[in-house]
């Protein structure tokens, strides 16, 4: 009997198929959003390129085309030249702040700053020896420029501040601080780098949550910074490197979807928002309305100087009552929902007064102190919502 030669197959086994099956190599067809690139290896074009971080992207987490388009789009809007990204809007405020600060340094916070940073500043921050001290918001510049000490190296600003929206000339002691050595980050979730834009009034570092206005839906976390300066740029890249920040590119995606829509939805809430304001200041259950972009408020001149709107974020102060009826005055609510977040397309309510009790310069109120976020519900539906809220207060107090 003849012996059969075997010969070895040109055909790859099907493990080996399968795991091939499904690869392309040249352009993709062109979409209005950008691919949305899942993976965590990056394939290298040869063996020289495997170490050369320089030229190559080695790993993933770095981003991909989603997370590249939307750090463009970003540095547009911003006018920056660097833009990194984080899994969360505090994520940005401590990886910046980590990024450029070392033990033995000291920051200069204001008073106003979101709640959670604050924490940041209180538990993390003095841990790893770097000292913080709380400046009032309402604070000259050349005033605030007289407290830094040897070891001041940064200033930390938020311009309207949480809760109580006062706001800080942010050009002005951006150039007290450089003059000093000092750096300047502001958080503009508020302006949401599109009202306001800090690094044009020469802040180093510009700092936001897109996961509220860019975002804008209310389901999906990130933060931004952005800078022009390329020693600060290094920074927050190796920040975001050595700590392991990364974001995932459905996020990036739904961001950037966010951002093509951001200032239709800004001049409608912002809109919105101030006629409601001034709704409000004429409410006999209303001693004042708290809006930077409502004539006759305290910042007003510093905000019709540098920004282009206003978003939907404001507050107002009820006449004298009871917490009781404070609740009550939320609970009767029908289109506000009560929630702490903002931005999104929802119109939202809560009591601000609970979280002043942390502040060093805490302004006092003659009555509870409300915060009101406009979204894109018919206005006269909103106010409606208020007044019988305001009845119910009324009544209550």
């Amino acid at each position: 009997m003849a012996q059969v030669r075997s010969t070895p197959s040109t055909r790859p086994a099907e493990e080996t198929r399968l795991i091939r099956a499904g690869s392309r190599s040249g352009d993709l067809v062109k979409t209005v959003g950008p691919p949305i690139q899942k993976g965590s290896t990056v394939l290298l074009p040869n063996a020289a390129a495997l170490y050369d971080d320089d030229a190559f992207l080695t790993y993933g987490r770095a981003g991909l085309a989603a997370q590249d388009a939307l750090k463009g789009a970003l540095a547009e809007m911003e006018t920056a030249s660097n833009v990194c990204l984080y899994p969360s809007g505090l994520a940005a405020v401590t990886g910046a702040v980590l990024a450029v600060l070392k033990a033995g340094d000291e920051v200069l916070a204001a008073d106003n700053i979101y709640k959670p940073s604050r924490r940041f500043c209180d538990n993390v921050l003095k841990r790893y020896g770097v000292a913080v001290r709380y400046f009032d918001p309402r604070l000259s510049p050349d005033a605030l420029i007289a407290l830094a000490g040897d070891a001041t190296r940064l200033i930390m600003m938020e311009s309207p501040g949480s809760l109580t929206f006062e706001m800080q000339d942010l050009a002005a002691v951006a150039a007290l601080a450089r003059a000093r050595g000092v750096l300047t980050l502001a958080d503009n979730t508020w302006g949401a780098g599109y009202l306001f834009k800090p690094l044009e009034h020469g802040v180093d570092i510009s700092v936001q949550a897109l996961t509220k206005y860019v975002g804008g839906h209310s389901d999906v976390f990130m933060g931004s910074a952005a800078t022009r300066d390329p020693a600060i740029a290094r920074q927050l890249e190796d920040g975001v490197h050595h700590l392991g920040w990364a974001v995932a590119a459905d996020d990036a995606y739904q961001m950037l979807r966010g951002l093509r829509t951001l200032p239709a939805r800004l001049k409608a809430q912002g809109g919105a928002g101030l006629r409601i304001a001034a709704w409000l200041a004429g409410q006999p259950e209303v001693v004042q309305v708290i809006h930077p972009a409502l004539p006759g408020s305290p910042d007003h001149a510093l905000w019709a100087r540098d920004y282009s709107g206003a978003c939907g974020l404001f507050g107002f102060v009820l006449k004298p009552g009871s917490p009781t009826a404070a609740d009550a005055f939320l609970d009767a609510l029908k289109l506000f929902g009560l929630g702490f977040s903002w931005g999104g397309f929802e119109s939202l309510a809560i009591v601000s007064d609970p979280q002043l009790a942390k502040r060093k310069f805490a302004p006092t109120f003659e009555g509870p102190l409300m915060r009101l976020h406009i979204g894109l519900e018919a206005e006269e539906d909103l106010i409606a919502d208020l007044r019988q809220a305001l009845d119910v207060y009324a009544a209550s107090a």
